[in-house]
């Protein structure tokens, strides 16, 4: 009779509602949302789709991470005000340098006082330096020649030949030797160089030294004057990639010693001081070889 009373629509729920099947768990496969759904009173909005995105699962389940929380964080801190500590020092000894070398230049070499000019103003005194120097050695070498020719004529009016010839023999060393510590190349016949350092060569033109640091090498060069010599060289040096810095020239009669400091530029040949030592002397083969032609014709 109870079931008479109830309408149609109300019947077909209590039956859906009844006819829900039960699951075990001897059963391994789980219901499809769509049998969930139309097998009990689930709302739809709160059942997963099957396509939902990794990405958007993987937005949802995002956990922070952590901060690396260093084990011992005293000793990291002493570390960090070590390394200040030496960093602050470092910088106040440079400046004490720095200040003391722009003291010991001119004002003229210093145009700022930031550190980059006062180190290039530094080069460039000391290159004016070594200038200076390398005039004075020719200038004490000529008085030392004309007071050797007078004692030699006053010997050769009071004494025989032979003490002449010792006399020679106690000739003071050629010039500019003090601006040659091993050469590579050797023409002169300096005692005080010695053979074990020096790779003295019969056909060497000219005395030649290359010391190299990094991409800057500084070449002295001693040889005898030619015409168009120097800028014959600095096309040379141009051609192999050996860019010049700084150039100080120093002639003494028929002699002419050069200071050259150059830079090594990107795609240079030459790896070694000995290999820019015999490019030079390379260089200065050819020079005299022309000269020599020049001469003849």
């Amino acid at each position: 009779m109870a079931l008479e009373t109830l309408s149609s629509s109300e019947l077909l729920n209590f039956i859906m509602y009844d006819s829900t099947p039960a699951y075990t768990n001897d059963d391994d496969s789980s219901p499809s949302p769509q049998e969930i759904i139309g097998s009990s009173s689930i709302p739809r909005h709160q059942i997963q789709p099957e396509n939902t995105s990794p990405a958007v699962v993987q937005c949802r389940k995002k956990r922070r991470r952590r901060p690396k929380v260093c084990k011992n964080k005293e000793e990291a801190e002493n570390q960090r005000m070590t390394h200040i500590a030496v960093e602050r020092n470092r910088r106040k000894q440079m400046n004490e340098h720095l200040a003391v070398l722009r003291s010991l230049m001119p004002e003229s070499y210093v145009q700022r006082g930031d550190q980059a000019s006062i180190v290039g103003g530094a080069i460039e005194f000391v290159k004016e330096l070594e200038h200076i120097l390398q005039s004075l050695e020719a200038k004490k070498y000529a008085l030392q020649q004309e007071e050797e020719e007078e004692e030699e004529d006053q010997q050769n009016l009071n004494q025989n030949n032979t003490i002449i010839n010792k006399n020679s023999a106690t000739k003071q060393p050629p010039p500019f030797a003090q601006f040659f510590a091993y050469p590579q190349f050797s023409c002169s016949q300096n005692q005080q160089l010695g053979n074990k350092f020096t790779s003295q060569s019969k056909a060497s033109i000219a005395d030649i030294e290359v010391t190299l640091i990094e991409t800057h090498a500084n070449i002295r060069i001693l040889s005898r004057r030619r015409v168009r010599q120097l800028s014959k060289i600095v096309v040379a040096f141009q051609s192999v990639l050996l860019t010049i810095l700084h150039l100080n020239l120093t002639t003494l009669d028929s002699l002419v010693l050069y200071s050259i400091s150059a830079k090594v530029e990107e795609g240079c040949q030459f790896s070694s001081a000995d290999d820019i030592a015999g490019a030079v002397h390379h260089m200065l083969r050819i020079i005299e070889e022309e000269s020599i032609l020049c001469c003849q014709a």
